[in-house]
């Protein structure tokens, strides 16, 4: 009987980039003596997720994905129990919040496999979670030698070629079932920026990311009106804002390179919640060329408030705000998120 491999590959087949990744990875892991199980994930939302968690629930150690980083907030849901298999409130380990004015209870994830990481095989339009970690945009060759490396390991070693990160779990208006975010989540124009370089067709998609994410900003900018919000962090007073852009990070780049909270870390057990507020069009199309070195904080109108969990609402109907989150157009406010510290071990 053939003993089961340790490492099960994720694919998001359904873009060129990844399966041309795939391609050079699948070689690679052959070639280096690398024991593997893979899925090509054509399936749609939900695929991916649904390949990790029952690869996990088989007993895989690790779980490495080609695609980027819409792919990577998909399969993270799936090292989670779906909800209500998490852990209720009422457990004295829990440490959540609920607003005031909601009566649903709220679930900390159970893990699928506590021991279990996920490799990075950068291959997608931002890859800014590998490149957050990295502090640098590595090559997927030097991501592909990390997951050889930690798949050499014995599994007692093995903490030595991985390191925790904290995960953020999102809810978003009566929707009680959460979704897991690993990088950033944007609302506003920055979800309205990934709806557009989604529906980029083959010529942009050609571009580097950089490129593709400033293409579909310009006409969003364009057509941007600045809506009233109430933000509230933790157990602070409420406050609000006729926003132009919202933030909520974890890691410190998003949307192909920019730098929305410089001095975020996705291991702090924090979230940044930036707030771009009190900026004109044209000002704000000038930082736009300043957040991919952070620059833009110098500015009055742009608020950076750190907290283990935020809620924000519109106030008006028609100031509703779309939400993204790792890159996946998610609905619209209000939202809750909320961190789970350490809660995710990344090969690195």
């Amino acid at each position: 009987m053939t003993e089961q491999a340790e490492t099960f590959v994720v694919i998001n087949y359904n873009a060129a980039r990844a399966r041309a990744a795939w391609a050079q990875v699948g070689r690679v892991l052959r070639e280096r003596g690398v024991r593997f199980d893979a899925h090509e994930a054509r399936g749609g939302a939900g695929d991916a997720q649904s390949a990790a968690r029952e690869a996990l629930r088989a007993g895989y150690r690790t779980i490495a994905v080609v695609g980027g980083d819409g792919t990577l907030g998909e399969v993270v849901s799936g090292f989670f129990e779906p909800e209500g298999e998490g852990v209720s409130t009422s457990s004295p380990s829990a440490t959540v919040w609920t607003p005031a004015s909601s009566s649903a209870r709220v679930w900390t994830p159970a893990p699928v496999n506590a021991e279990a990481a996920l490799a990075v095989l950068p291959a997608g339009t931002g890859n800014d979670f590998a490149r957050g970690l990295a502090g640098e945009r590595a090559s997927l060759e030097r991501w592909l030698e990390r997951l050889i490396e930690h798949s050499r390991r014995d599994a007692r070693d093995r903490a030595t070629t991985t390191r925790a990160v904290d995960v953020l779990r999102g809810t978003i208006g009566d929707d009680a079932r959460p979704f897991f975010c690993l990088n950033a989540a944007t609302l506003g124009i920055g979800a309205e920026v990934a709806g557009r370089v989604a529906s980029q067709g083959r010529l942009v998609r050609r571009f580097p990311g950089e490129a593709r994410f400033a293409f579909a900003a310009v006409p969003a900018i364009a057509g941007w009106r600045a809506r009233r919000v109430s933000v509230r962090v933790d157990d602070a007073a409420a406050f609000e804002c006729a926003t132009n852009l919202v933030a909520i990070v974890n890691g410190a780049y998003a949307g192909g390179g920019m730098m929305f909270s410089p001095e975020a870390r996705t291991d702090d057990g924090l979230l940044d919640v930036v707030t771009a507020s009190r900026i004109s069009r044209a000002s704000l199309l000038r930082e736009m060329t300043r957040i991919h070195s952070g620059g833009h904080v110098k500015n009055r109108g742009v608020r950076i408030t750190r907290g283990a969990r935020v809620r924000i609402e519109h106030l008006t109907p028609t100031d509703a705000l779309a939400v993204e989150a790792d890159g996946d157009v998610r609905g619209h406010t209000p939202l809750e998120f909320r961190v789970l510290p350490a809660a995710l071990k990344v090969v690195y």
